[in-house]
């Protein structure tokens, strides 16, 4: 019997889970805290896995993508210069017109009320969004 050319590809949320396995260390540990912090504030988030290797939140659009570099993990925020961040937890990209990043450095913890609090206003924001080009003719 002749197999097919096409490979499985592992789902989004497996490639999550064995980058975070692969890092074995704090940047895995802070990712892991992180994406269950996502999931937390929004049970229906999608997992994608895109660029070669990001790890991405989406609900109704991205929501926000995960890398780990050697010194931080930064959370990009896709529509982050849009959203309210009272507890000023972007720390990151902070010039930019539409995105912002939080750095998370070895030792450092993030709000967790406030992370969810900014996860479920970018949701918010991407369906509002998404409501607004179904309402056009």
């Amino acid at each position: 019997m002749k197999k097919s050319g096409t490979s499985q590809t592992p789902p989004a949320s497996q490639l999550i889970s064995e980058r975070i396995e692969e890092l074995a260390d704090w940047r895995g540990e802070t990712l892991a805290r992180m994406r269950k912090l996502i999931q937390q504030a929004d049970p229906k988030v999608v997992e994608e896995w895109k660029w070669m290797g990001t790890p991405v939140w989406s609900h109704d659009g991205i929501i926000c993508t995960g890398e780990s570099y050697k010194k931080v993990v930064k959370l990009t925020f896709a529509k982050g210069a849009s959203l309210k961040d009272p507890k000023r937890l972007f720390n990151s990209s902070l010039d930019g017109n539409v995105r912002r990043a939080i750095d998370i450095a070895e030792g450092e913890e993030v709000d967790a009320t406030a992370f969810k609090a900014l996860v479920r206003e970018a949701i918010a924001l991407n369906s509002a969004g998404k409501a607004k080009k179904k309402a056009k003719p």
